[in-house]
């Protein structure tokens, strides 16, 4: 069942129900989808770091119950003599706290070698294939009162809202294009609200023996509080902990975008890898801005993606020279503020399947715009003064509209009108003050 973007409260509660299915928590090692070794190496590190600490401790890190997953490794870490009883915290076996023998710390030395990740345990990757699969949001509809929602704070013309919507409906990549401060960035945050719902994003996954760091504060926002978590009363089980409750991840990038940075990351300090962006947008929007000024060739990037963007699989490469398969569940936005022609060729426009041109505004959506700035700037608004700057500055300057340039002008009469001392308007000698210092002939 794929995540879509119900309307009613019973629907999405009932979405969650069928996706938490897959994520319960586990109650045996075999559960877990990973192997003793991964946990018992992650249990060896802990106590490393902290030279004595108790199971309690211990699995709340790993992010794994005590019971049937923790308690067997510590066991059979015993018996290995690798690690022995340190003292307790208070009663009963989760109180124990632990310390490394001597051959212990030897082995702590070896896996840290390998890798010194310190953490949640992480998933399979075969589970994340699955999880992902069940949250796409491959079957979300959008009419036209949505997207009406979603922009209500923005003047977008009725052109561009229909176009919207159906892209949103029948398409995975959108190229936005047209004249630089029209808000095309804007606007894809705009258009990210209208993925709806949240998603489960691992701490980490394991592939052929490597971590994988996904989950990442800058970039997902949890969503705690709305968690849906079983009522441990019922016969459900608790959901696992290696996974985080968000927001569908909007992720942009911009010109610092590189071919080698769409690849897993590899920390050579620490000796695990970061997941790239187009994985860790997985379920979300992954936006990238100023297409054309990066540090590539648009080809470069077309010739990456042509077949994540036709299969909605991408292919990672591990150190070891071996390709992993990934989800690749995104929607792709390619914003420019250079002409199509110059930047990709048919085959490129063929694959991505949606365009929308982001046009200078209407002299009337000017107006509403910089109606809506006045009040948000606190600047008092005037009609008169709208129609002088519409008239003697863009009409008889012929000068084209950008939706930026209300704010921007206003924010110069803030500026001159606190140096004189007196309150903002939308003044004719204000009016040409700010037109003075912004504009710029080329």
């Amino acid at each position: 069942m794929s995540m879509s973007n119900f309307a009613g409260t019973r629907n999405y509660d009932a979405r969650l129900r069928t996706l938490e299915r897959l994520i319960p928590e586990p109650t045996s090692l075999a559960e877990t989808e990973i192997s003793q070794r991964i946990i018992g190496d992650l249990c060896i590190k802990i106590i490393y770091q902290y030279t004595i600490i108790s199971a309690t401790k211990m699995a709340e890190i790993i992010k794994l119950p005590y019971f049937g997953v923790i308690e067997p490794v510590l066991v059979q870490l015993r018996k290995a003599e690798v690690i022995d009883l340190g003292g307790s915290e208070g009663l009963g076996d989760m109180a124990y706290q632990y310390v490394l023998t001597p051959k212990g710390i030897q082995r702590a030395k070896e896996v840290t070698d390998h890798s010194s990740y310190v953490g949640p345990a992480p998933v399979s990757l075969d589970q994340y294939r699955k999880v992902a699969k069940a949250q796409s949001f491959g079957d979300v509809r959008v009419g036209p009162q949505q997207v009406r929602d979603a922009m209500t704070d923005m003047v977008v013309g009725n052109d561009i809202l229909e176009s919207i919507g159906p892209a949103i409906n029948t398409g995975r990549s959108m190229f936005l294009y047209g004249p630089a401060g029209n808000g095309k960035t804007l606007l894809s945050e705009h258009i990210a609200k209208l993925l709806g719902g949240d998603i489960y994003v691992p701490y980490a996954i394991e592939a052929d023996g490597y971590i994988i760091k996904v989950l990442d504060y800058n970039l997902h926002v949890a969503n705690i509080e709305g968690r849906a978590v079983y009522d441990p009363t019922s016969l459900d089980r608790r959901l696992d902990g290696r996974w985080v409750m968000c927001k569908r991840p909007v992720i942009v990038v911009g010109g610092e975008l590189s071919l080698s940075s769409l690849d897993l990351i590899w920390d050579d300090s620490f000796k695990f890898y970061e997941a790239p962006f187009q994985l860790k947008a997985n379920g979300g929007m992954f936006l990238i801005d100023d297409f054309g000024r990066q540090q590539m060739r648009p080809r470069d990037l077309l010739n990456r993606w042509i077949v994540p963007l036709e299969k909605r699989m991408d292919f990672l490469t591990l150190r070891t020279g071996k390709k992993i398969e990934v989800p690749f569940d995104e929607l792709i936005v390619f914003s420019t503020n250079l002409a199509p022609r110059d930047l990709v060729d048919e085959a490129f426009l063929r694959r991505i399947q949606n365009k929308i041109e982001v046009r200078n505004p209407t002299f009337e959506e000017y107006r509403e715009i910089l109606r809506r700035q006045c009040d948000a700037l606190n600047v008092s608004f005037t009609e008169d003064g709208a129609v002088y700057l519409l008239r003697e500055h863009y009409v008889k300057a012929k000068r084209e509209l950008r939706n930026c340039q209300p704010r921007d002008l206003l924010k110069q009469i803030i500026g001159i009108s606190a140096y004189q001392g007196i309150q903002p308007v939308l003044a004719k000698d204000l009016i040409d003050a700010a037109v003075a210092s912004y504009f710029v002939e080329l």
